[in-house]
């Protein structure tokens, strides 16, 4: 599988190129478009319970989208429901890779998704307690919600990072979470909560913009309507 980006970074497209009859998991919704003759078809990935696994504790959707190219070759275009970048990254047996819920995108065949449990440390840190853990020998496709950044650490070196700004990281890199400001009025005042401290070696990737604070601003300016039908469809696309 190749992979060409275009529109980044505020609005990126992934297209993957796909060999003959070539397959690529992609979360549900994702697609865009696809060249003629891909076929498609929704499963679990691994079966009901490790669909609802990765759904209900990792965050990510039931069901993924697995697409598979025609004798010819072909493509398929996939996209982030937020606006944002995307990263193509490798994925080695032993280079495994640990991704926030909601910023699994694809990956070429031979990547394996499980759900692994975090620690409390992340589950207080609002980002829900499990992560998806990919592993296995391919390609990746990780999306975020404004630009992307990574930051690459020395052995010893620490970096601080808001719990909502964490996309993935890697195996060898350690974390612990902890309240940016001691107090209760420090915290109100700053208007800042959790906080991770990694350390390396090892390499952790950012996002710029922090979905849930996008979620609690909408929900400020529309306290009436984030309720109903439209407020649970809102919660179902900033919750993802």
């Amino acid at each position: 599988m190749k992979v060409e980006l275009r529109h980044n970074p505020s609005f990126a497209v992934a297209r993957c190129s796909l060999e003959p009859n070539e397959p690529i998991r992609c979360e549900s919704g994702a697609m865009m478009a696809t060249s003629a003759g891909v076929a498609l078809q929704a499963g679990t990935q691994g079966g009901l319970m490790k669909g609802l696994k990765r759904s209900v504790l990792g965050g990510e959707s039931l069901f993924v989208s697995t697409f598979t190219a025609p004798p010819t070759g072909g493509w398929v275009d996939v996209a982030h429901h937020l606006t944002g970048d995307i990263i193509v990254a490798g994925i080695l047996p032993e280079q495994p890779m640990n991704v926030t819920k909601g910023c699994w995108l694809a990956n070429s065949h031979g990547v394996e998704l499980d759900t692994k449990w975090g620690g409390f440390k992340n589950m207080f840190g609002g980002e829900g307690g499990f992560l998806i853990h990919a592993h296995g020998q391919g390609t990746i496709l990780i999306s975020c919600y404004g630009a992307l950044d990574t930051i690459n650490l020395q052995p010893g070196e620490t970096v601080t990072i808001d719990t909502g700004h964490v996309v993935a990281y890697g195996p060898s890199v350690t974390m612990q979470m902890r309240k940016a400001s001691t107090g209760m009025m420090q915290t109100l005042k700053s208007g800042e909560g959790f906080v991770f401290d990694f350390t390396g070696p090892g390499w952790v990737m950012t996002q710029s913009r922090n979905p849930s604070a996008l979620a609690a601003w909408i929900r400020q300016v529309m306290p009436g309507q984030t309720g109903g039908a439209s407020g649970g469809a809102l919660g179902g696309i900033l919750g993802r």
